[in-house]
């Protein structure tokens, strides 16, 4: 079944993402222990979607997260602003001057969000979104968080909004919520009301349960085959209109072999295969690739444009320095045509 998408028109935002924003303290060459000073950027796994499709591809996105209201929320502020979203759907919380009640993240703490506190029927319904994006990382926050999410996804559907979600599995962020068990019950509760599911090998096995034939237990190695067989016992399980993956080997820390795949409509799509890709910073290289894709999909490409055009810009987006992306459209459109993934400088 193909995605129906609401024309823009209709709609204030492109797309609307949910998530933590936190700061990130970047040491450079030196290990943090070691560190004297530090570069500064924001990042977070569902706000880069929308940071992407802002700055590579020009449209109009929001975050909805919450900043305690002291100088670090009002950084983070800055920094979103400096990257195009919109922060109007931010929620402020009053700052008790310690951190006990409220605090903001260095890429660790616990969401300040819960059931009720968003206005979600003014966002979909009177403001209008075409699409809607969160994940696994913001439904690990906290106890509260998965309910927050699934009363997000729930207003969006209501309003035919798009609903993306990237499962995105910390093990560290569910370990004091109940580990890979609770992960799983989460995940799927969420998965039903989900169109467009993303997600790599170790995803889809400790989020949502399902092996990968020829999957190793390092999660070094795996063959594309078995994780076609794997999608279509997801597809089988759950109403996605669309499944999405990247495909990386890392080879040593700066050198990868990186690619994707996607199903849609009953087929599977994969995008070209760059072997030996020099990486800079690997972090973000997934959510980079959501945004591309998104951007197909809102843009009204096939699915065999979305996920090369996801798979180029993650290849670019690695080779900066940050969680986000820096690169330009006219870049990943040269980059699909089959120019080196590297900026230009």
């Amino acid at each position: 079944m193909a995605l129906t998408i609401k024309p823009k028109k209709e709609c204030r935002w492109d797309l609307v993402s949910l998530g933590e924003v936190m700061v990130r303290f970047d040491p450079g060459e030196r290990r943090i222990a070691t560190a004297r000073s530090f570069e500064v950027c924001e990042g977070g796994g569902e706000y880069n979607v929308a940071r992407g499709l802002k700055r590579c591809f020009g449209l109009d996105t929001a975050v909805v997260t919450a900043f305690a209201n002291d100088p670090v929320g009002r950084l983070l502020e800055d920094l979103i602003y400096q990257g195009g979203v919109d922060p109007s759907l931010v929620r402020w919380v009053e700052h008790d001057g310690v951190g006990r009640a409220a605090r903001n993240g260095l890429n660790f703490t616990e969401s300040q969000l819960k059931p009720g506190e968003i206005a979600w029927d003014e966002i979909f319904r009177k403001q209008g979104a075409r699409w809607f994006h969160t994940g696994g990382i913001f439904s690990a926050l906290s106890q509260t968080t998965p309910e927050v999410a699934l009363e997000a996804i729930e207003a969006a559907r209501k309003n035919g909004t798009i609903v993306s979600y990237d499962l995105n599995y910390r093990a560290s962020l569910w370990k004091s919520l109940g580990g890979k068990k609770r992960a799983q019950e989460v995940n799927r509760r969420i998965a039903p009301h989900v169109d467009v599911m993303l997600g790599n090998e170790e995803d889809f096995s400790a989020a949502l349960g399902y092996e990968v034939p020829g999957m190793d237990e390092h999660l070094s190695s795996f063959e594309v085959e078995g994780f076609k067989q794997m999608i279509g016992k997801v597809v089988k399980d759950y109403p996605f209109k669309v499944v999405a993956t990247t495909l990386r080997k890392a080879k040593t820390a700066t050198v990868n072999d990186w690619g994707a795949i996607c199903f849609c409509e009953g087929k599977f799509y994969q995008a070209r295969n760059r072997e030996n890709l020099e990486i800079f910073d690997r972090v973000g290289g997934g959510d980079s690739f959501a945004s591309g894709l998104v951007y197909g999909f809102l843009a009204g490409q096939d699915p065999q444009w979305c996920v090369e055009c996801g798979a180029a810009h993650g290849a670019l987006a690695m080779t900066t320095p940050g969680d986000t992306s820096m690169v330009t459209f006219e870049e990943v459109m040269q980059v699909m045509k089959g120019v080196g993934a590297r900026i230009a400088r």
